[in-house]
């Protein structure tokens, strides 16, 4: 399993990149193994503040369908577009082209409080 370490980690499986003031989102690679082939990504939330931990959109497995969870509080300031016709990529590059949405911090001290790639991998037992 793949764990960048350039990258922030939540207890929930999604991951941060921070450029700036700005920040990508979408599920590890340990999230996207226990889900199975993706299906089906469902975020409604372009241009809607979203507090840290609040459910910002779904992702539909061919068994289950599971929140996403804000990792940070900010402002959804575009959807990974590419998923509409090829939510497989969430499988096949978690971290590259299966990003969910992009953001605009509301707080930078959100990300501290985020794990590691070396604390999210001791907490998935990888």
């Amino acid at each position: 399993m793949n764990f960048p370490s350039e990258l922030k980690y939540t207890k929930d499986h999604e991951w941060v990149k921070v450029e700036g003031n700005e920040a990508y989102i979408g599920i590890t690679d340990f999230a996207q193994r226990e889900l199975g082939d993706i299906v089906y990504v469902d975020i409604n939330s372009v241009g809607t503040e979203v507090a840290a931990e609040e459910v910002f959109g779904t992702v539909e497995a061919v068994k289950t369908v599971s929140d996403l969870f804000m990792p940070i509080a900010g402002t959804v300031l575009e959807v990974n577009a590419e998923l509409n016709d090829n939510p497989e990529l969430v499988n096949s590059d978690p971290y590259g082209k299966g990003w969910m949405v992009k953001v605009s911090l509301s707080n930078a001290a959100d990300v501290d409080a985020l794990l590691t790639a070396e604390a999210y991998q001791a907490l998935v037992g990888a």
